[in-house]
């Protein structure tokens, strides 16, 4: 049996004690992970976003700070 992603993320939340992301933090978390991706190999994307957990800020803070970093690299 193959769980959607809103399933799966529930159920793990639950797990682990906390609450999963609103769907307001999921966008910006994806949006996260496809900077990182972008900006460097896929494999940044998910430990990104392990890293804003590490941080204790927000998805949306973390992806404007990732936004930026992407754009120095282009430059």
């Amino acid at each position: 049996m193959t769980y959607e992603a809103a399933q799966w993320l529930d159920q793990f939340a639950e797990v682990l004690g906390v609450e999963a992301p609103s769907p307001e933090e999921m966008e910006d978390l994806l949006a996260l992970a496809g900077v990182a991706a972008r900006a460097s190999e896929r494999t940044a994307a998910p430990v990104s976003c392990w890293l804003v957990a590490r941080a204790g800020v927000t998805p949306r803070e973390a992806l404007a700070k990732a936004s930026e970093l992407a754009e120095s690299f282009a430059e």
